[in-house]
């Protein structure tokens, strides 16, 4: 009988870490193939089924190097879906500076810079994965990112999550003054809430201290936010799990990323424990 198998497909930016990502699925029992073309993959997937020591788990890591990488991918991956696969598309990607500055460390041209520099090979792959990009389930944002977070992110989007059926809510706090998180489906903008940074005896502290949490949770403007925020998630969610989402980011920004946006995502994260969906809590810029 013919059994239906977890597929992993990993893409995204050269640079952001899909060689990295692969090695830990590969470390997750999962049979990892690189570079296939797109038009392979129904094929190889038969294989799959028909071999007899029962592969169950399978990753592609799909780049721009084959020049024929976009023919027939929507096709695809709408057809392996129809056939009972279970697929998760997981885009890769990081700021054009951070891309910038490994291949130059690396001395290693850039696929598509041709005779140009490696600065203009970033632009045309970035213009050629736009589709990719928007029709991925999840997309992860490396620049912040050591191996061994990208290996719990990783794991966290791919590995629990296929082994589960749940939609997967990533909480994430962030500041602006480093950017947005890329990955986020919905952002979150708390600087409208009095700021710890300015009182006495708080702004040392992260949000994570009981003190800096009583000061912003206490406010009645957030208990206002809180309330109706809730109210927000609890109608979405259920509506984007029916549509199909697997991962969806939640991310609470303030100036810093440090206290008011660590307070909001640990209290929707604590809120959520307990519902049907499997709920995560990341911090990315509380150290700096």
């Amino acid at each position: 009988m013919r059994g239906q198998l977890d597929i992993v497909v990993i893409t995204g930016m050269s640079g952001s870490g899909k060689n990295a990502a692969m090695r830990v699925l590969e470390d997750n029992s999962f049979f990892c193939i690189d570079n296939l073309p797109v038009l392979l993959i129904p094929r190889f997937i038969d294989l799959c089924q028909g071999y007899r020591e029962g592969i169950e788990r399978v990753a592609f890591g799909i780049d721009l190097r084959g020049a024929r990488f976009m023919e027939g991918w929507h096709e695809v991956l709408e057809d392996t879906r129809a056939a009972g696969h279970r697929v998760e598309v997981v885009f890769l990607d990081a700021s054009d500076e951070l891309l910038l500055r490994r291949f130059n460390e690396t001395r290693r041209p850039h696929p598509l810079q041709g005779g140009g520099s490696v600065q203009e090979g970033i632009a045309r792959e970035r213009t050629a994965l736009t589709g990719m990009r928007d029709s991925a389930d999840r997309v992860i944002d490396t620049t912040h990112l050591n191996v061994h977070d990208l290996k719990q992110v990783v794991e966290e989007s791919c590995v629990r999550a296929l082994g589960k059926r749940q939609m997967s809510v990533f909480f994430v706090s962030f500041g602006y003054r480093y950017g947005l998180p890329t990955e986020a489906d919905m952002v979150i903008d708390v600087r409208f809430l009095p700021n710890p940074f300015f009182v006495s005896g708080l702004e040392a502290k992260s949000g994570l201290a009981p003190e800096v949490r009583e000061f912003v949770l206490s406010r009645t403007e957030t208990r206002a936010f809180v309330e109706r925020m809730s109210a927000l998630l609890e109608f979405t969610l259920p509506n984007y799990e029916r549509e199909g989402k697997s991962n969806l980011t939640v991310a609470f920004g303030c100036t810093g990323g440090r206290h008011r946006s660590v307070v909001l995502a640990a209290e929707f994260a604590r809120r959520l424990e307990g519902t049907p969906w499997r709920i995560q809590l990341r911090h990315r810029d509380i150290d700096r």
